[in-house]
């Protein structure tokens, strides 16, 4: 097959690992930069240009859409869909992941479980907001955040307030969630590929630091999951129609709760950490599910 990836710094370890594992099956895979594709969005005949010249006509489709250039990745991502190429993920559910509010609503809709959630857009709502929220110590998250940035813990309702009214004075949108203190600075993160949980590993924050992230300087290792665990990890997935995601689960009181779903997870710290080869399984993927055309959403939002 030919495959093309939609990536901005081809150099990663992830992105590395997905071409070797795709060459490794006697694939073809090109790297493009995200920011470079540029289209002609014509009647019956979409066309996407890369450094001056047409791409030729790949089967597959693999988005690595930063978050910072998610509105125009998604664009670029739309028309190879228009072009019939298979989309590892398709373009309707990576901007459901990326839209914190709305993967929320999705996941709640359907009964996965999440932490006490709470937005608001008015300023003097924010007594409102704490009360909704359980009051401190709170998370204050940014809705375009990624990777850690933009995330705040409040550990008084004084703090929180502040926090709370500097976001909303700037004009970012934010999100006000429940501490789940019993997780210990640590969290699950569970990567989905085709419906089934292939690797999990648990993250632990560094020193001081309540985010876990490891380009934060978090530790990571494998770690065996719970039935219920994996159960919600597939259902998350689901939920957003997301083929491959890494599902970011705290250990709760109450069962699991999901943080986030990201739709380009990382590798190099599962794979790290685990030793599985989740490249290589991403591409067995797509050897079993690519077919021209095909789609899940049908572009519903």
């Amino acid at each position: 097959m030919k495959i093309v990836m939609m990536a901005r710094n081809p150099n990663l370890y992830s992105h590395l690992r997905l071409k070797e594992a795709a060459e490794a099956r006697g694939h073809e895979l090109d790297i493009v930069n995200t920011l470079r594709c540029y289209m002609n969005i014509a009647s019956r005949r979409p066309e996407v240009y890369y450094n001056g010249e047409k791409l030729p006509k790949y089967d597959v489709v693999i988005p690595r859409i930063g978050a910072s250039v998610t509105f125009y990745g998604l664009a670029v991502l739309r028309q190879f869909e228009m072009m019939g190429v298979y989309p590892l993920n398709e373009s309707v559910a990576i901007g459901r992941s990326r839209d914190k509010l709305r993967s929320m609503q999705l996941l709640a809709r359907d009964g996965i479980g999440l932490p006490v959630t709470t937005f608001a857009h008015d300023p003097k709502q924010t007594e409102e907001v704490l009360s909704l929220a359980g009051g401190a110590p709170l998370v204050v998250k940014l809705l375009e955040g990624t990777q850690g940035i933009g995330v705040v813990l409040a550990d008084s309702d004084r703090s929180a307030k502040s926090v709370i009214e500097a976001f909303r004075g700037a004009g970012v949108n934010i999100l006000v969630q429940e501490f789940i203190k019993e997780a210990g600075g640590t969290d699950i993160r569970a990567l989905v590929v085709g419906g089934k949980v292939i690797a999990a590993m648990q993250r632990t924050g560094a020193d001081d630091e309540f985010r876990s992230n490891l380009h934060r300087g978090g530790s990571a290792k494998a770690i065996r999951i719970s039935p219920e665990e994996r159960a919600t990890a597939i259902r998350s997935a689901k939920t957003l129609g997301l083929n491959v995601c890494g599902v970011d689960m705290l250990r709760s009181n109450h069962g699991p709760v999901v943080m986030e779903v990201n739709s380009s997870p990382g590798l190099e710290g599962v794979e790290k950490a685990t030793g599985i080869d989740v490249a290589g399984k991403i591409i067995e993927h797509i050897e079993a599910r690519a077919k021209a055309g095909k789609t899940k959403t049908k572009g519903k939002g």
